[in-house]
């Protein structure tokens, strides 16, 4: 059973200790807090290995605490909020979110949502089985979940790893939107094509003229491609 470390973050009693139920179930270890500055200290000494968090918080909201987190760790975020529209789901991920979960939900989704994302975002031990892929100032290591560029590691949180090594992988492969979807967030993941945009963004703001031998290629109307030339 896993022994991971959540920290709930939610001004609503009543979900929290719903949450709390589920997850302790698992065996998971759960802290909850109901404001976003007590999020903040609370993550600094917690260090928790997930945080589930609310945007409608007293103090400072889940944007703000989603900010301020990326600043420093790449510890994995779930966005859990009753706020569903496209915008809210798109600023989420821009900001660093890994999922987005809108209220009402299933706790047993939550549960096997949050399994999902520490999977990915848990490097592999097994030394046999490095899986790494290398380019002109680029280097990306799914198994130390690692991205080098021009031999500096760069920060990026697991799914956009995940994204670029899958990409760079199968290099001048044309992928559509819903193809890496399945392929890269598989069939756990619930939500829409737009989230690829978002990573691509980020992606692209890190890579940036780093090298003219490849490119993470936009193929309108279609998807995206790692083009080598």
């Amino acid at each position: 059973m896993p022994s991971e470390k959540i920290l709930v973050v939610d001004d609503d009693q009543n979900i929290c200790e719903l949450l709390r139920l589920y997850l302790e179930k698992e065996g998971f270890k759960v802290t909850i807090v109901n404001d976003g500055l007590s999020a903040l200290s609370t993550f600094s000494s917690l260090e928790p290995n997930l945080v589930l968090l609310d945007i409608m918080l007293p103090s400072l909201d889940g944007w703000q605490v989603c900010r301020e987190i990326r600043k420093q760790w790449q510890t994995p975020i779930i966005m859990l909020t009753a706020k569903g529209e496209t915008f809210d789901k798109v600023l989420g991920l821009e900001l660093g979110a890994d999922d987005y979960i809108t209220k009402p939900f299933d706790a047993n989704e939550v549960v096997a949502r949050i399994k999902a994302v520490l999977r990915r975002s848990t490097p592999a031990t097994n030394a046999d089985a490095v899986k790494e892929v290398s380019f002109d100032n680029l280097s990306v290591n799914l198994t130390n979940y690692e991205l080098r560029v021009k031999g500096e590691i760069v920060d990026a949180p697991p799914k956009e790893l995940e994204l670029i090594y899958h990409l760079a992988s199968n290099p001048n492969r044309v992928y559509t939107r819903d193809q890496l979807l399945d392929e890269v967030w598989g069939f756990e993941y619930f939500g829409d094509s737009r989230t690829i945009d978002v990573h691509v963004k980020r992606l692209r703001e890190k890579l940036e003229g780093v090298s003219d031998k490849w490119e993470l290629k936009t193929v309108w109307g279609v998807g995206y491609k790692f083009e080598t030339k």
